[in-house]
Protein backbone atom coordinates (compact mmCIF):
# COMPACT_ATOMS: atom_id res chain seq x y z
CA UNK A 1 0.00 0.00 0.00
CA UNK A 2 2.81 2.41 0.95
CA UNK A 3 4.48 2.16 -2.37
CA UNK A 4 1.14 2.96 -4.11
CA UNK A 5 0.63 5.82 -2.24
CA UNK A 6 4.76 6.96 -3.16
CA UNK A 7 3.35 6.70 -6.93
CA UNK A 8 0.31 8.95 -6.62
CA UNK A 9 2.56 11.69 -4.75
CA UNK A 10 5.07 11.55 -7.52
CA UNK A 11 2.47 11.36 -9.72
CA UNK A 12 0.99 15.23 -8.66
CA UNK A 13 3.76 16.99 -7.30
CA UNK A 14 4.16 19.11 -10.34
CA UNK A 15 0.46 19.63 -10.16
CA UNK A 16 0.67 20.73 -6.57
CA UNK A 17 2.67 23.58 -7.43
CA UNK A 18 0.37 25.41 -9.69
CA UNK A 19 -0.80 26.98 -7.01
CA UNK A 20 0.85 29.14 -4.33
CA UNK A 21 -0.52 30.58 -1.09
CA UNK A 22 -0.48 33.87 -3.41
CA UNK A 23 -3.70 32.97 -4.88
CA UNK A 24 -5.30 32.68 -1.58
CA UNK A 25 -7.98 34.96 -2.83
CA UNK A 26 -8.79 38.06 -4.91
CA UNK A 27 -11.97 38.52 -3.65
CA UNK A 28 -12.57 40.76 -0.14
CA UNK A 29 -14.22 38.84 1.67
CA UNK A 30 -17.89 40.44 3.61
CA UNK A 31 -16.81 40.60 6.99
CA UNK A 32 -13.45 40.94 8.96
CA UNK A 33 -14.21 38.43 10.77
CA UNK A 34 -14.60 36.18 7.97
CA UNK A 35 -11.55 36.55 6.81
CA UNK A 36 -9.70 35.72 9.79
CA UNK A 37 -11.81 32.59 10.08
CA UNK A 38 -10.78 31.61 6.73
CA UNK A 39 -7.14 32.32 7.00
CA UNK A 40 -6.65 31.01 10.40
CA UNK A 41 -8.32 27.90 9.17
CA UNK A 42 -6.00 27.32 6.22
CA UNK A 43 -3.12 27.40 8.61
CA UNK A 44 -4.23 25.22 10.83
CA UNK A 45 -4.71 22.88 7.88
CA UNK A 46 -1.46 23.35 6.74
CA UNK A 47 0.59 22.86 9.65
CA UNK A 48 -1.43 19.48 10.41
CA UNK A 49 -0.24 17.74 7.66
CA UNK A 50 3.35 18.88 7.81
CA UNK A 51 3.40 17.93 11.50
CA UNK A 52 1.48 14.33 11.41
CA UNK A 53 3.95 14.05 7.81
CA UNK A 54 7.28 14.61 9.81
CA UNK A 55 6.41 11.83 11.95
CA UNK A 56 5.55 9.39 9.33
CA UNK A 57 8.27 10.07 7.81
CA UNK A 58 10.40 9.29 10.72
CA UNK A 59 8.33 5.50 10.68
CA UNK A 60 8.66 5.24 6.83
CA UNK A 61 12.56 5.74 6.80
CA UNK A 62 12.81 2.91 9.76
CA UNK A 63 11.11 0.45 8.18
CA UNK A 64 12.61 0.94 4.74
CA UNK A 65 16.17 0.22 6.98
CA UNK A 66 14.28 -2.86 8.36
CA UNK A 67 13.14 -4.11 5.15
CA UNK A 68 16.24 -3.98 3.25
CA UNK A 69 14.75 -1.63 0.79
CA UNK A 70 16.65 0.64 -1.40
CA UNK A 71 15.20 4.73 -0.63
CA UNK A 72 14.98 7.00 -3.95
CA UNK A 73 17.21 9.71 -3.31
CA UNK A 74 16.81 13.04 -4.66
CA UNK A 75 20.95 13.96 -5.84
CA UNK A 76 22.02 17.90 -5.96
CA UNK A 77 21.37 17.86 -9.91
CA UNK A 78 17.90 16.52 -9.61
CA UNK A 79 17.04 19.07 -6.56
CA UNK A 80 18.05 22.34 -9.16
CA UNK A 81 16.47 20.80 -12.33
CA UNK A 82 13.19 19.96 -10.59
CA UNK A 83 12.18 23.72 -10.72
CA UNK A 84 12.57 24.21 -14.43
CA UNK A 85 10.82 20.50 -14.77
CA UNK A 86 8.09 22.25 -13.08
CA UNK A 87 8.42 25.00 -14.49
CA UNK A 88 8.11 23.30 -18.05
CA UNK A 89 4.96 21.62 -17.10
CA UNK A 90 2.89 24.46 -15.56
CA UNK A 91 3.64 26.23 -19.21
CA UNK A 92 2.42 23.25 -20.97
CA UNK A 93 -0.20 22.83 -18.69
CA UNK A 94 -1.56 26.89 -19.22
CA UNK A 95 -0.85 25.74 -23.22
CA UNK A 96 -3.04 22.75 -22.75
CA UNK A 97 -5.93 25.28 -21.34
CA UNK A 98 -5.76 28.27 -24.13
CA UNK A 99 -6.29 25.12 -27.34
CA UNK A 100 -8.64 22.84 -25.80
CA UNK A 101 -12.08 23.66 -23.42
CA UNK A 102 -11.26 23.41 -19.93
CA UNK A 103 -14.69 21.54 -19.23
CA UNK A 104 -13.09 18.56 -21.00
CA UNK A 105 -9.74 18.62 -19.38
CA UNK A 106 -10.97 19.06 -15.90
CA UNK A 107 -13.23 16.29 -16.66
CA UNK A 108 -10.29 13.86 -17.13
CA UNK A 109 -8.49 15.63 -13.91
CA UNK A 110 -11.51 14.57 -11.86
CA UNK A 111 -11.15 11.01 -12.67
CA UNK A 112 -7.66 11.11 -12.68
CA UNK A 113 -7.38 12.57 -8.98
CA UNK A 114 -10.69 10.55 -7.57
CA UNK A 115 -8.32 7.53 -7.90
CA UNK A 116 -5.07 9.23 -6.57
CA UNK A 117 -7.56 10.62 -3.77
CA UNK A 118 -8.86 7.27 -2.75
CA UNK A 119 -5.19 5.36 -2.96
CA UNK A 120 -4.07 8.78 -0.39
CA UNK A 121 -6.93 8.31 1.89
CA UNK A 122 -6.37 4.57 2.00
CA UNK A 123 -2.97 4.78 3.21
CA UNK A 124 -3.46 7.39 5.67
CA UNK A 125 -6.22 5.34 7.46
CA UNK A 126 -4.88 1.87 7.35
CA UNK A 127 -2.86 2.44 10.59
CA UNK A 128 -6.27 2.88 12.48
CA UNK A 129 -8.29 0.33 10.46
CA UNK A 130 -6.04 -2.43 11.50
CA UNK A 131 -5.92 -1.59 14.79
CA UNK A 132 -10.11 -0.71 15.16
CA UNK A 133 -10.57 -3.33 13.52
CA UNK A 134 -10.30 -7.52 15.68
CA UNK A 135 -8.05 -9.72 14.57
CA UNK A 136 -11.00 -12.65 14.70
CA UNK A 137 -12.03 -10.50 11.69
CA UNK A 138 -11.10 -13.09 8.00
CA UNK A 139 -7.97 -11.46 6.51
CA UNK A 140 -7.34 -12.72 3.47
CA UNK A 141 -4.74 -12.28 1.19
CA UNK A 142 -4.51 -11.29 -2.54
CA UNK A 143 -1.32 -10.59 -4.82
CA UNK A 144 -2.58 -8.50 -8.04
CA UNK A 145 0.18 -9.30 -10.61
CA UNK A 146 0.93 -7.96 -14.16
CA UNK A 147 2.98 -8.70 -16.46
CA UNK A 148 4.06 -8.08 -20.05
CA UNK A 149 5.50 -10.36 -22.42
CA UNK A 150 7.04 -14.15 -21.67
CA UNK A 151 10.01 -16.07 -20.20
CA UNK A 152 13.15 -14.14 -20.14
CA UNK A 153 11.45 -10.66 -21.67
CA UNK A 154 8.53 -10.83 -19.18
CA UNK A 155 8.15 -7.51 -17.42
CA UNK A 156 6.52 -6.57 -14.07
CA UNK A 157 4.11 -3.59 -14.90
CA UNK A 158 2.35 -4.20 -11.54
CA UNK A 159 2.87 -6.62 -8.70
CA UNK A 160 -0.07 -5.32 -5.32
CA UNK A 161 0.08 -7.33 -2.62
CA UNK A 162 -3.30 -6.57 -0.28
CA UNK A 163 -5.57 -8.23 1.52
CA UNK A 164 -9.04 -7.55 3.42
CA UNK A 165 -8.48 -4.99 5.62
CA UNK A 166 -6.71 -3.03 2.97
CA UNK A 167 -9.91 -3.30 0.86
CA UNK A 168 -12.39 -1.84 3.90
CA UNK A 169 -9.35 1.39 3.51
CA UNK A 170 -9.93 1.98 -0.08
CA UNK A 171 -13.83 1.11 0.63
CA UNK A 172 -13.53 4.31 2.92
CA UNK A 173 -11.58 6.02 0.74
CA UNK A 174 -14.05 5.44 -2.63
CA UNK A 175 -16.58 6.98 -0.46
CA UNK A 176 -14.98 10.59 -0.03
CA UNK A 177 -13.94 9.82 -3.98
CA UNK A 178 -17.56 9.33 -4.80
CA UNK A 179 -18.53 12.35 -2.33
CA UNK A 180 -16.19 14.64 -4.70
CA UNK A 181 -17.28 13.42 -7.94
CA UNK A 182 -20.69 14.19 -7.80
CA UNK A 183 -20.34 17.41 -5.45
CA UNK A 184 -17.35 18.72 -5.76
CA UNK A 185 -17.59 20.05 -2.20
CA UNK A 186 -14.95 22.18 -0.60
CA UNK A 187 -14.83 19.74 2.65
CA UNK A 188 -14.79 16.76 0.13
CA UNK A 189 -11.84 18.72 -1.80
CA UNK A 190 -9.97 19.40 1.44
CA UNK A 191 -9.93 15.66 2.40
CA UNK A 192 -8.44 14.79 -0.58
CA UNK A 193 -5.82 17.56 -0.09
CA UNK A 194 -4.80 16.75 3.26
CA UNK A 195 -4.23 13.08 2.27
CA UNK A 196 -1.91 14.35 -0.64
CA UNK A 197 -0.27 16.87 1.46
CA UNK A 198 0.44 14.02 4.28
CA UNK A 199 1.33 11.38 1.75
CA UNK A 200 3.61 13.86 0.02
CA UNK A 201 5.40 14.99 3.26
CA UNK A 202 6.08 11.12 4.65
CA UNK A 203 7.39 9.67 1.20
CA UNK A 204 8.91 12.45 -0.67
CA UNK A 205 12.48 12.21 1.48
CA UNK A 206 15.42 14.67 0.91
CA UNK A 207 18.63 12.80 1.81
CA UNK A 208 20.87 16.34 2.67
CA UNK A 209 20.46 19.58 4.33
CA UNK A 210 22.05 20.85 0.53
CA UNK A 211 20.05 19.44 -1.04
CA UNK A 212 16.61 20.57 0.61
CA UNK A 213 18.27 24.21 -0.35
CA UNK A 214 18.97 23.49 -3.58
CA UNK A 215 15.42 22.43 -4.31
CA UNK A 216 13.31 25.57 -1.81
CA UNK A 217 16.14 28.24 -3.49
CA UNK A 218 15.13 26.93 -6.77
CA UNK A 219 11.20 26.90 -6.21
CA UNK A 220 12.07 30.47 -4.31
CA UNK A 221 12.95 31.60 -8.02
CA UNK A 222 9.96 29.67 -9.52
CA UNK A 223 7.37 31.18 -7.17
CA UNK A 224 8.33 34.70 -7.58
CA UNK A 225 8.29 34.39 -11.59
CA UNK A 226 5.79 32.62 -11.96
CA UNK A 227 3.23 34.91 -9.96
CA UNK A 228 4.76 38.75 -10.42
CA UNK A 229 6.63 38.68 -14.18
CA UNK A 230 3.50 36.40 -15.97
CA UNK A 231 -0.13 35.69 -15.70
CA UNK A 232 0.37 31.75 -16.01
CA UNK A 233 0.29 30.63 -12.41
CA UNK A 234 -2.78 32.71 -11.84
CA UNK A 235 -4.48 31.59 -14.99
CA UNK A 236 -3.86 27.89 -14.24
CA UNK A 237 -4.52 28.11 -10.67
CA UNK A 238 -8.08 28.91 -11.83
CA UNK A 239 -8.44 27.20 -14.51
CA UNK A 240 -7.28 23.95 -12.96
CA UNK A 241 -10.41 21.86 -10.93
CA UNK A 242 -8.70 19.74 -9.30
CA UNK A 243 -8.19 18.70 -5.29
CA UNK A 244 -4.47 19.98 -5.45
CA UNK A 245 -5.22 23.38 -2.84
CA UNK A 246 -6.51 23.54 0.59
CA UNK A 247 -10.03 26.06 0.86
CA UNK A 248 -12.27 27.68 3.28
CA UNK A 249 -15.21 29.95 2.06
CA UNK A 250 -14.74 33.28 3.31
CA UNK A 251 -18.58 33.99 3.85
CA UNK A 252 -18.98 30.48 5.72
CA UNK A 253 -20.78 32.62 8.72
CA UNK A 254 -22.99 34.03 6.11
CA UNK A 255 -23.40 31.31 4.36
CA UNK A 256 -22.69 28.22 5.97
CA UNK A 257 -21.39 25.15 4.28
CA UNK A 258 -22.64 26.42 0.91
CA UNK A 259 -20.35 29.05 0.90
CA UNK A 260 -18.45 30.15 -1.97
CA UNK A 261 -16.18 33.11 -1.44
CA UNK A 262 -12.96 30.58 -0.64
CA UNK A 263 -9.36 31.65 0.06
CA UNK A 264 -6.91 29.30 -0.82
CA UNK A 265 -3.68 27.52 -0.30
CA UNK A 266 -1.62 25.37 -2.76
CA UNK A 267 -0.49 21.87 -1.82
CA UNK A 268 2.81 22.92 -3.13
CA UNK A 269 3.57 25.80 -0.33
CA UNK A 270 2.96 22.91 2.00
CA UNK A 271 4.35 19.69 0.99
CA UNK A 272 7.72 21.61 -0.44
CA UNK A 273 8.77 23.41 2.96
CA UNK A 274 7.51 20.01 4.82
CA UNK A 275 9.92 18.00 3.44
CA UNK A 276 12.12 20.02 5.05
CA UNK A 277 10.68 20.69 7.96
CA UNK A 278 10.27 16.85 8.34
CA UNK A 279 14.41 16.24 7.00
CA UNK A 280 14.89 18.15 10.38
CA UNK A 281 13.20 16.07 12.37
CA UNK A 282 14.99 12.88 11.16
CA UNK A 283 18.44 14.60 12.03
CA UNK A 284 16.72 14.95 15.51
CA UNK A 285 16.24 11.85 15.82
CA UNK A 286 19.13 10.69 14.58
CA UNK A 287 20.71 12.34 17.70
CA UNK A 288 19.02 9.95 19.65
CA UNK A 289 18.80 13.52 22.32
CA UNK A 290 14.97 13.09 22.65
CA UNK A 291 14.91 17.14 21.72
CA UNK A 292 12.94 18.40 18.93
CA UNK A 293 15.01 21.69 18.32
CA UNK A 294 15.15 21.70 14.65
CA UNK A 295 11.82 20.67 13.89
CA UNK A 296 9.86 22.99 16.55
CA UNK A 297 12.37 25.58 14.66
CA UNK A 298 11.26 24.92 10.84
CA UNK A 299 7.50 24.19 11.82
CA UNK A 300 7.76 27.58 13.49
CA UNK A 301 9.63 29.47 11.15
CA UNK A 302 6.68 28.02 8.55
CA UNK A 303 3.83 29.38 11.23
CA UNK A 304 5.51 32.75 11.03
CA UNK A 305 6.80 32.26 6.48
CA UNK A 306 2.65 31.40 6.22
CA UNK A 307 1.59 34.37 8.28
CA UNK A 308 3.08 36.88 6.60
CA UNK A 309 2.05 35.77 3.23
CA UNK A 310 -1.25 36.14 4.09
CA UNK A 311 -0.58 39.83 5.89
CA UNK A 312 1.67 40.80 2.85
CA UNK A 313 -1.47 39.66 0.50
CA UNK A 314 -3.99 41.44 2.61
CA UNK A 315 -2.01 44.58 2.81
CA UNK A 316 -1.85 45.03 -0.88
CA UNK A 317 -4.72 43.24 -2.55
CA UNK A 318 -2.14 41.06 -4.79
CA UNK A 319 -1.76 37.67 -5.35
CA UNK A 320 1.65 36.52 -3.80
CA UNK A 321 4.34 33.87 -4.08
CA UNK A 322 3.85 31.87 -0.76
CA UNK A 323 7.99 30.57 -1.25
CA UNK A 324 8.50 33.92 -1.16
CA UNK A 325 8.53 34.02 2.45
CA UNK A 326 8.50 30.03 3.59
CA UNK A 327 12.01 29.76 1.99
CA UNK A 328 14.15 32.32 3.66
CA UNK A 329 12.30 31.69 7.14
CA UNK A 330 12.29 27.60 6.63
CA UNK A 331 15.92 27.85 6.51
CA UNK A 332 16.97 30.51 7.71
CA UNK A 333 15.30 30.06 11.16
CA UNK A 334 16.89 26.43 11.83
CA UNK A 335 20.23 27.20 10.03
CA UNK A 336 20.27 30.31 12.92
CA UNK A 337 19.66 27.89 15.52
CA UNK A 338 22.28 25.24 14.27
CA UNK A 339 24.84 28.35 14.36
CA UNK A 340 24.28 29.41 17.61
CA UNK A 341 24.34 26.06 19.43
CA UNK A 342 27.31 25.17 17.34
CA UNK A 343 25.66 21.75 15.42
CA UNK A 344 25.75 23.91 11.97
CA UNK A 345 28.48 20.76 11.10
CA UNK A 346 26.52 18.68 12.48
CA UNK A 347 23.22 19.86 10.38
CA UNK A 348 25.29 20.15 7.07
CA UNK A 349 26.91 16.65 7.24
CA UNK A 350 23.69 14.74 8.32
CA UNK A 351 22.33 12.26 5.32
CA UNK A 352 19.08 10.52 5.70
CA UNK A 353 20.92 7.13 3.49
CA UNK A 354 24.47 7.95 3.75
CA UNK A 355 26.75 5.99 0.89
CA UNK A 356 27.48 2.26 2.44
CA UNK A 357 31.79 3.71 2.56
CA UNK A 358 30.68 6.49 4.96
CA UNK A 359 28.34 4.57 6.89
CA UNK A 360 31.63 1.95 7.55
CA UNK A 361 33.25 4.66 7.84
CA UNK A 362 30.81 6.03 11.10
CA UNK A 363 30.58 2.47 12.69
CA UNK A 364 34.41 2.24 12.66
CA UNK A 365 34.18 5.48 14.69
CA UNK A 366 31.33 4.20 17.04
CA UNK A 367 33.23 1.16 17.79
CA UNK A 368 36.79 3.12 18.58
CA UNK A 369 34.76 5.33 20.87
CA UNK A 370 35.02 2.47 23.98
CA UNK A 371 38.69 0.94 23.08
CA UNK A 372 40.52 4.51 23.09
CA UNK A 373 42.90 4.27 25.81
CA UNK A 374 42.15 7.48 28.79
CA UNK A 375 44.36 10.04 29.08
CA UNK A 376 46.20 9.61 32.26
CA UNK A 377 46.39 13.11 34.04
Amino acid sequence: MAEEAAETISATINATLNETAGNVTARIPATAEGMALAYGSLVIMAIIPIFFGAFRSVRFQKEQRENGDTPEIMSDKDAAMFPIIASATLFGIYVVFQIFSKEYINLLLTVYFFFLGVLAIAHIISPVVRKVVPDSMRNDPYHLLFTRGKGDKQEELMNYEFDNKDLICLGVGAIFGVWYLLKKHWVANNIFGLAFALNGVEFLQLNTIVTGIILLGGLFIYDIFWVFATNVMVTVAKSFEAPIKLVFPQDILEKGLEANNFAMLGLGDIVIPGIFIALLLRFDVSRSKGSRTYFNSGLTAYLLGLVATIAVMHCFKHAQPALLYLVPACIGLPLLVALIKGDIKDIFKYEDNPSPKEEEVSKEKESNKGTEPKKVK
